[in-house]
Formats: C-alpha cells, structure tokens, sequence
C-alpha cells in the first residue's frame, strides 16, 4: 500500500522488538450474531461498559469499563476513534480538500478516499496538532460498518489499513510506533487473519506489537451445530469458527500456522471459565455434550459458555484464566480482571513464572469407584482486589485428571501451561512505587516497616470419583500462602530477603524456603498434600524480550540478569556460566519496583 511507515529508517522501534513502551492501543469486538443494524449503534462495541463487584469496596467496587479506565488510568490514554471513519459505500473526496499539514505528513490521497475505511481529514488534522502524545490513543475497529459479512479477508485488509493509518498518525518526534491490539472473541480471529493472511511473512510483527485476545476460539467452537444455532446470514465468519478448517495447515489461517508468521510469545490468551452466567443455555448445553478430546464427555463443560477452554488457548503462547462468561454483562470483555492482566501483559517489566516441582497426595483414592485427582492455584496481587491467574473446582480448568499421587501421569488432558509443570507465568507492573502496608500503632515510635511486594498464592488439590460410587467434589487440600518480596533499603532499589507466610498480616511465617539458581523454591504442605515449587523470574527491558535471571544462593544473595533471550533454566539445572551483578543485591527486581 502506498504510505505504508517505513521500517528501519530510524522511524520505529528497534526491528522487530517487542516493547513495553506505551503503543497506540486497538480494540476489537467479537461476533455480531444474525443481524448487526443494532450492534452498529453502539458507539464503543461494547468496550465502554463496565462490571459492578458488590462485594468489593473503594476501587474495586465499580470498573467502569475499558476505554474510561485507560482513559484514567496512570497511562492518560486518550480516544481517537472518530479520526477514522467506516463507511458502508467507498467515499469519494476531492485531493484539494486535504490539508498539506497532511500531505507532508507522507499520506496520500487515497488514505481519505476512494475505500471503505478513510482517515477523517479534520480529526486528523486536530489529532497531529495537539500536544497531548499519540501513542497515547486508543481506536476501536469497527468492522460490521463496512457491510460485507460474506468477504471475512476484507475485515483483516481494514486492520491492516487502520494499522497504517494509526503508525503514521501517532509517529512524532522521528519515533513511527507499532501498536497492541485487544481483541474479543472473533475480534481474535480478524487479527490473526491479517496477520496470517494480509500481512507478508515477518512483516506482522514490525507493525504490531503485542495481542490480547479474549474468549477468542483459536481452534473453532467444539459443537458443529453452531450455524444452525447462531443464524445462516454470516458464513464467510461462521468458516472461521470450524475447528476442522482451523486444525488444517494448508488453511492459512489455521492456528498451527500462527507462529509462521508472528511470536506467539507476544499474543496472551485469555481464557473464561464461567459457563454457567452465558446467557444462550443453548451453547452451554451443547459445549457439555460435544466435548473436545479427552475430556470424558458430558461430565465436564470446560468452557466460557460458548468457547472451550482449550480451543480459546495457541500453542506457544502464554495464557491465563478468568472466572468470566463468554460476552454480555459481567463477562470477559466487561471485567476488570481482562484489564489487570492484559495492562500487566502490555506494560509490565517483570515475568514471572511458577513451576511445581515435587507433589505428593497423601490422603484420598476411592477404593470403589475411579479416583482422579485435579490441581490448581489462584494468583492475587495485594492492592488490586482481582486474580491474575484463576483455577478452582468451579472454573473446571484445573490441572488434571491424574491418577499418579505425585501428578505425573504423562498427557493429563488438562495439561500444564508449559514444560517442566508450568503452573503459570505471568506479568507484573512494578514501575509505580510501592507504600509499606499500615501496621497498628501501639507506639510513637517510627514506623520503621519495610516497603514490599506481596502476592497470594491460593493452592486447591481436589478429588473426583470419575463412576460415581464414591464422593464426587472431595478437597484434598486448600490453603493460602502470602509471598513476600522485602526491601532492603528506604530508596527501595533492593530486595533483603523472600518471605512466605500463613497469615496476610506476616505474623505466621513458615520455612522450608531457600534460594538456587534458577530462583526461589519454597513448600506447600498440610493435612491430604505436600508440594515443592519455584518461582523464577526475568526482567523486562523497555524494548526487547524478557532477559533471565540467575540467581547465586551464596550469602549475601545476588541476582544476575543474563542477555540471553528469555529461556528459563530447566528446574535442577545450575546454570555454568556466572557474571558480575553489577552492583546490586537482587537489585534487579527492586530497580524496576521503584
């Protein structure tokens, strides 16, 4: 396309690199159903609504959506949605109406007219002349107003369209900036059909940055009567659904081809797991009755309601789970947990990973009926009232079924999130400082509390008698752990010491933690089940992939991050090769922390 931002001209990011760099933000909605007159009345596609959590208080109470909370977030996003208009018919303009502020700006004239998707040239133009930084922006696509369902490749040719025209837009300063992109349900699927199919290989990747997507059904939806329940007027959409077509490479926008042609490794899937608050019964029924493979049939309906758990995850990339319904109030694309951890994903400058390492169930086994064993953790930040990683009996998206005590049984159909029994890896943003927790005052002296980082690790054994003789929801195990990060010094640069306690306010610690050199391993235990894991860590820079580190467990601790490409040491493994720390004791974690 003419005017398409040069790459590599000094213009944009480094070649390529994933960045963590505030980028222009765009939003994609998901499937319109049978009719879409209506939906294209709603001004925001439904990102501007928000959740009620009546049992939370101060923040936490009301999320007001995901375009007012970037909007007033510490990230001051602005909307820029109307300098882009979407037209059911070509728009035709005359090249004398464009300003020359424009035209110097390398856009020609057929970004204004002659298509169904043209920059608006007054919008533009007020767009380049405010103060206010454009990488800042966030749009929202709105496909189903260029009324041609049955043409699904000229949705992801309007992304690709829209990308440009945001690139040069936003670019100031010499800087030309990718941008991330959110997506829902099919929303997923027009992002990766243009970058699977619009987009030439490797070239994806230099104009977008990092994906979201949320619910959306990488592998098809399950049940093959989808047309007959969602409505005929939308094939060319309803196509991309099938999982046959999706699990066929010579397909190019099969799944399997994704990692062709961009990182999987910088696409989060976030998965729902609340079936039971979709509103169409239908499709919670028949997500029960046409499991995916290995599932034991109609005894579970690991789904949000519409989509399978497994078909909303893509090999290679990181996913995580919500308690949330497919769409509709109180669902994946209204919550505040969507936007916790898809801000964490963007921005955040730690990664973070928790593999187990030993287990053993010590109570339980059916001695009737057919014992499986299901395992699972809840990750939660202090501060934000929302997990980050969400796995229980309810959600059925645990670990499992196993029959072996220690978990090893080798392809549980649930299985783990990576090699080596990855529980979850995840993203922190620590680049706000942090203020110590208030302690009780029984004094006037100082209080001399340490600043820190604390996160809640809720861990669930659970057993299930698969015939039915037995007992069919027993709790092994369930306990909750506090993992405390403390600070060393008052200009909270470094890290003294890892803790791990029973209660939230650190007055029951426990031991059996120790430091080694692929990070810090500490033990879960109690009555029913005793479990050893690790949590490893690696920075993120502002531009480029996470970079490891390897910690020396000899007194006084020091961490050392490697420039190596993020590939964390396998868990037994001491890595050979040792380097300077630079001047920090674990100063890595806390530089990025203040």
């Amino acid at each position: 396309m003419a005017g398409t931002p040069a790459i590599g001209d000094g213009a944009s990011l480094a070649l390529g690199a994933e960045t963590r760099q505030e980028q222009p933000i765009i939003l994609i909605r998901g499937f319109g159903g049978l009719s879409v007159e209506d939906e294209k009345k709603i001004a925001y596609q439904g990102f501007n609504d928000g959740t009620v959590y009546p049992h939370k208080r101060g923040e936490n109470y009301i999320y007001e959506g995901m375009i007012l909370k970037f909007m007033k977030s510490r990230w001051s996003y602005f909307d820029a949605t109307n300098v882009i208009g979407y037209h059911g018919q070509k728009v035709e303009l005359p090249e004398d109406m464009i300003p020359e502020e424009l035209t110097k700006l390398s856009m020609p004239h057929d970004w204004f007219s002659g298509h169904k998707i043209v920059i608006d040239p007054g919008m533009a133009l007020r767009l380049t002349a405010t103060l206010t930084d454009p990488s800042k922006s966030i749009w929202v696509f709105r496909y189903y107003d260029l009324d041609n369902r049955e043409q699904f490749r000229e949705y992801a040719e309007a992304l690709k369209r829209l990308i440009d025209f945001i690139r040069i837009l936003a670019g100031r300063n010499g800087r030309t900036p990718k941008v991330n992109i959110i997506a829902h349900s099919m929303g997923g699927l027009i992002a990766r059909e243009a970058i699977q199919s619009v987009y030439q290989k490797g070239e994806a990747e230099l104009c977008i940055n990092k994906v979201v997507t949320l619910g959306t059904p990488h592998q098809g939806i399950a049940f093959q009567v989808v047309e007959r329940w969602i409505g005929l007027s939308a094939g060319a959409e309803l196509e991309r659904f099938n999982p046959e077509k999706q699990a066929d490479r010579t397909n190019a926008y099969s799944y399997l081809n994704f990692s062709k042609h961009f990182p999987p490794e910088r696409l989060l899937t976030v998965v729902g797991t609340n079936y039971r608050t979709y509103g169409p019964v239908a499709a919670s029924w028949l997500n029960r009755a046409f499991s995916v493979a290995g599932e034991f049939g109609a005894n579970y309906n690991r789904s949000d309601g519409l989509v399978k758990q497994h078909n909303a995850m893509l090999p290679g990339a990181p996913r995580t789970f919500v308690h949330k319904c497919h769409g509709g109030s109180d669902s994946l694309v209204t919550s505040r947990e969507a936007f916790e951890i898809a801000t964490r994903f963007l921005f955040g400058n730690v990664h973070v990973r928790l593999n187990l390492m030993k287990a053993e169930v010590t109570r339980g086994f059916d001695f009737i009926g057919k014992s499986e064993f299901f395992f699972g953790v809840s990750i939660k930040p202090r501060g934000v009232d929302f997990d980050l990683f969400h796995q229980s009996a309810e959600a059925e998206n645990c670990y499992g079924p196993f029959a072996d005590a220690q978990f090893r049984d080798p392809e549980p159909a649930f299985g783990w999130a990576g090699s080596d029994r990855l529980i979850w890896e995840g993203w922190l943003d620590t680049t706000s400082r942090f203020t110590p927790v208030p302690r009780a005052r029984t004094t006037t002296a100082p209080d001399t509390t340490p600043s820190d980082l604390v996160m809640r690790l809720d861990v669930y054994v659970g057993e299930r008698d698969l015939f039915g003789f037995g007992f069919s929801d027993n709790v092994v195990f369930r306990k909750q752990y506090y993992i405390r990060a403390v600070f060393r010094d008052d200009s909270n640069t470094l890290i003294e010491r890892f803790e791990l306690h029973a209660r939230e306010d650190f007055s029951q610690p426990l031991g059996d933690t120790y430091l080694t050199a692929q990070g810090w391993r500490f033990t879960v235990s109690g009555t029913g089940f005793n479990a050893e894991m690790l949590l490893s860590f690696a920075t993120v820079p502002e531009t480029g992939p996470p970079v490891p580190v390897e910690f020396d467990a000899s007194p006084p601790a020091v961490a050392v991050a490697t420039p190596a490409a993020f590939e964390p040491a396998r868990p037994g493994e001491v890595p050979t090769r040792t380097e300077p720390d630079g001047g920090g004791v674990m100063g890595w974690l806390r530089r990025q922390f203040g």
